[in-house]
């Protein structure tokens, strides 16, 4: 018995749609984050990149020890940033901040942006919106 060419096209284009969207999944990703956590951290922009595909933003953390510790912040995409008003200088090196963010599982220096506020008081969202400023 053999399958005809429409059957198999249509198994052939499942397949490939399948393993497309476990790809995408996997770049999207948060298995490096604790995502049931939040943990706040107080420093200054150190570096902020805005690069493809995720943005990330170097913090200068003041330790227990009176140094500093470079905590690597994950954010979203440039696009998806601009389309929300950011641009390459919304962060700037020397900007204080106050982060929230996932931290990583394995307890290294960093994690996912959740939000950030200025000493001015103003909000800075990756995404979504703010219910209880």
């Amino acid at each position: 018995m053999t399958m005809n060419k429409s059957v198999r096209r249509v198994i052939l284009l499942a397949s490939l749609a399948a393993g497309i969207a476990g790809l995408a999944m996997a770049h999207h990703s948060y298995a490096a984050f604790d995502v049931t956590t939040e943990k706040v951290i107080v420093g200054s922009i150190k570096k902020f990149d805005w690069s493809n595909p995720h943005t990330w933003a170097w913090i200068d953390v003041p330790n227990e020890q009176g140094g500093v510790d470079t905590w690597g912040v994950e954010g979203m995409s440039p696009n998806y940033l601009a389309r929300r008003g950011w641009s390459r200088t919304t962060l700037k090196p020397g900007d204080k901040l106050t982060v929230t963010i996932r931290p990583m599982k394995d307890g290294s220096k960093g994690g996912m942006w959740v939000t950030a506020k200025r000493p001015t008081g103003e909000i800075l969202l990756m995404g979504g919106t703010i219910t209880d400023p």
